[in-house]
């Protein structure tokens, strides 16, 4: 059974740092594209970062260019998402999706085309 789960999520001040990761199992992470998606309260949900399945190439969302970072460790099954200069505005469930076989990743995080499967979100909190 495929499954992404993922944890790191938290409450921290503006200007701290935190990094999500997504675990994940039952399927062969090589093959498959991630992607970090968040959802803050009352808007719709929005790419943050996705990364391809083949040559690692990477897209962040404007919001968050700089900032953020994508990595992938395909032997420990686990994408990971460091987030630097937190902001309030940062705020919301964070959710991974994986995808066969991508190598479009700004369709990926800005389209969802090709995400198939969805972890069940980690709630990141910027506050003082």
């Amino acid at each position: 059974q495929l499954q992404l789960v993922e944890s790191g999520g938290g409450l921290v001040q503006p200007g701290g740092s935190l990094r999500l990761s997504c675990a994940v199992s039952g399927f062969n992470l090589d093959i498959y594209g991630i992607g970090w998606f968040r959802q803050a309260p009352g808007k719709e949900r929005e790419g943050v970062s996705c990364i391809s399945s083949s040559d690692g190439s990477t897209y962040y969302g404007d919001s968050v260019k700089g900032r953020f970072t994508v990595s992938r460790d395909n032997d420990k099954k686990t994408v990971y998402l460091q987030m630097n200069s937190l902001k309030p505005e940062d705020t919301g469930v964070y959710y991974c999706a994986a995808g066969r076989r991508i190598t479009n990743v700004p369709a990926m995080c800005v389209l969802r085309i090709g995400v198939n499967y969805w972890g069940q979100g980690t709630q990141v909190t910027v506050s003082a």
